[in-house]
């Protein structure tokens, strides 16, 4: 084999440097936060699924089965993807001290044994949360210098990534999906990077197969399958690519998503009796939604100042909403989200399914609706959009400005275009959440990766700019 040379190895031992740097912090971040008890949050979604894969090898509706799977092996079911509980169980088969508290949490959730009884363990959960998320920051560290052009960009992108994601440490704490949707992610929109800029088919192919594996995660992410098609081909116009290429390109981007999501329709088709790849899901997500449309005028003027950090934090009760703002906070009696919740729960149990009654909902919902729905929307998006808390003070700002001047902040005339293409997929999703789902920024976790990369060329150009204007300003010797 060729010798590798110096300026590799350089780059390869900062790129390890840069993944156990972020590794350690986000470590250290996630392991201060509280040891949480395996029922909190949203945690049985997942650990309930791991929990009857590893008993009976059936992936379940979890506590959507409706049967006690500690007494009897549940139906196969497709409410969720597939993408987390198969880390959950990974981790369960790796230490027998987390399958045992997974096991116990479920016992309890079935009136079986006193959840006081169980530990409250989740280790090896949040050292794969912190490697995975290494891993996104690393991804979004060599997308930023790509885009810039220049190294600094690569170590500034990674510092910001590192720092946003420690502020949201809390949400990786659970048993829950954030980590490997921004891991995945942020590896799917370098794939991308590197596709557009270096015309190779192979990252079409990864960058399919990646965002595959999103899917497989967070089923939401299926809308960027036709955005991420026509940014292709924007890109292409770009680079002024040949006809051919571009066919090219776009199939095999195509083919191998289709690859991979086809796998788990084809599963749903054998086990379920159903060709697809949820069911459910998206009309309880939705339902959920509706109930934000009750917002008032003046819930609507306040959620602006609501979720800027800082400001909201100090002119409003965030922890338990005792004041004008407490329909925000999800577990106040009258929040948006109780409300939504008790609709969709009463609506199954008359029912029993709601995909049947989806379509009459939304036509009923948006027959007297539809300009409320929209305007609802905007603040909701600008909510979600903070990720990252203070940080996002700095990188939001930032990133509109690398959005808006083309110099001096990137070396070449495409590295605007690429950066405004690389945030394409985040921005799409953000307004995707804010139509259907809601205000939290757990859903928008994957905007820190451009945020960190405009921040990022922005800061590196001004470095640079100060560093040749002190050399010209230097004395002659």
């Amino acid at each position: 084999m060729p010798p590798i040379a110096g300026g590799a190895w350089l780059r390869l031992l900062s790129r390890a440097l840069l993944a156990v740097v972020a590794f350690g912090a986000l470590a250290g971040a996630i392991a201060r936060q509280p040891s949480w008890r395996l029922l909190d949050f949203d945690q049985s979604f997942y650990t309930t699924i791991a929990y009857d894969l590893d008993r009976y090898g059936i992936f379940s509706n979890g506590i959507f089965a409706k049967i006690d799977s500690t007494q009897q092996p549940p139906p196969p079911c497709m409410f969720f993807v597939p993408g987390y509980p198969l880390l959950v169980l990974a981790a369960m088969k790796v230490d027998p001290r987390f399958a045992a508290a997974v096991g116990c949490s479920i016992e309890a959730n079935n009136a079986h044994r006193e959840e006081s009884a169980c530990e409250s363990y989740a280790t090896p959960m949040r050292i794969i949360h912190a490697l995975l998320l290494a891993l996104g920051v690393l991804a979004v560290a060599v997308a930023a210098e790509i885009i810039a052009g220049n190294w600094v960009a690569f170590w500034l992108a990674g510092t910001l990534a590192t720092a946003s994601l420690a502020a949201e440490a809390e949400i990786f704490s659970y048993v829950m999906t954030e980590a490997l949707t921004f891991s995945l992610y942020s590896a799917f929109a370098l794939a991308l990077v590197l596709a557009w800029t270096r015309q190779r088919l192979r990252h079409f192919i990864l960058s399919g197969v990646l965002l595959g594996a999103v899917c497989l995660t967070r089923l939401s992410f299926m809308v960027l399958f036709p955005v991420v098609a026509s940014l292709i081909l924007l890109n292409a116009r770009l680079v002024s690519a040949r006809p051919k290429s571009i066919a090219a390109h776009l199939v095999a981007f195509m083919a191998a998503f289709a690859i991979v999501v086809g796998g788990w329709a084809l599963r749903n088709a054998v086990s379920v009796g159903k060709l697809g790849l949820s069911e459910e899901y998206g009309s309880a997500v939705l339902i959920e939604r509706f109930a934000y449309n009750s917002m008032t005028p003046w819930e609507f003027a306040l959620a602006f100042p609501y979720c800027t950090p800082g400001i909201g934090d100090l002119a409003f009760d965030q922890v338990y909403g005792r004041d004008s703002m407490h329909r925000f906070v999800f577990h106040t009696t009258h929040s948006f989200f109780h409300a939504g919740r008790v609709r969709r729960d009463t609506l199954v149990k008359e029912h029993g399914r709601l995909d049947p009654l989806i379509g009459g909902i939304i036509g009923e919902e948006m027959g007297a609706n539809w300009w409320r729905h929209l305007l609802v929307s905007v603040p909701l998006a600008w909510c979600g959009m903070w990720v990252g808390w203070l940080w996002a003070l700095l990188t939001i700002p930032l990133f509109a400005y690398a959005s808006a001047v083309p110099s001096p902040t990137f070396r070449g005339k495409r590295g605007r275009g690429h950066l405004l293409l690389y945030a394409a997929p985040a921005v799409a999703m953000l307004g995707l959440h804010a139509a259907i789902a809601n205000h939290y920024t757990r859903y928008n976790l994957i905007l820190i990766g451009p945020l960190a990369a405009g921040a990022a060329s922005v800061m590196s150009a001004w470095l640079a700019s100060g560093r040749w204007r002190s050399q010209a300003l230097a004395p002659e010797s």
